[in-house]
């Protein structure tokens, strides 16, 4: 058995569709941090590549830290990177409705699709439970952690996106023989 810990990132403050895009995180809540560190198991750490999972993953203090993941990054929102849904959806209302509320194959204009990151991300996630360390803490990001959420629960991708998921939160799923078990959505320590 491995048991997940999924870890969102710090805060970008950023008030638009961050995929890609390279934003710090705010670690400035160090109380918070040092609650997230108190709650976490000592285990290997691995996070996306992207800087605001690497610095709250190394916030952690992990005594093994894993390299990091192309494959965990956020959802590549192409031309909708860094614009509001407003934004986008005056310009194009009927992908963007889509997108969010049949998700599957529909993309972003020179992005991917709900289905193509579920893909990906469960690709990198299936090497890490061959990899057989019964818990692993994996800093990403808001879709990703859908993303596992969406195949423990056995829900569709819509059903996926009405979980909150906060900064600074832990979901925790167990991948046994047997199947997934869910044991945390969105806790804040």
């Amino acid at each position: 058995m491995t048991k997940l810990w999924l870890v969102r990132h710090g805060p970008t403050h950023a008030k638009a569709m961050v995929g890609w895009t390279d934003l710090p995180a705010d670690l400035s809540d160090t109380a918070a941090i040092g609650r997230l560190r108190a709650f976490l198991p000592d285990a290997p750490v691995v996070s996306s590549d992207l800087s605001r999972a690497i610095t709250t993953a190394d916030a952690l203090i992990p005594k093994v830290r894993l390299p990091h993941a192309p494959d965990l990054r956020e959802i590549n929102f192409g031309d909708w990177e860094m614009r509001n849904f407003a934004q986008v959806e005056a310009e194009d209302p009927q992908r963007i409705r889509a997108y969010w509320e049949t998700p599957g194959t529909i993309a972003p204009p020179n992005g991917e699709s709900w289905n193509a990151v579920r893909a990906r991300v469960d690709r990198a996630v299936d090497g890490y439970l061959h990899a057989g360390h019964p818990d692993l803490i994996v800093v990403a990001h808001f879709g990703v952690i859908l993303t596992q959420l969406q195949r423990a629960l056995g829900i569709g991708a819509y059903e996926a996106f009405g979980h909150k998921i906060d900064n600074l939160s832990v979901t925790t799923l167990s991948c046994k023989s047997t199947g997934w078990s869910v044991d945390h959505i969105n806790h804040k320590p």
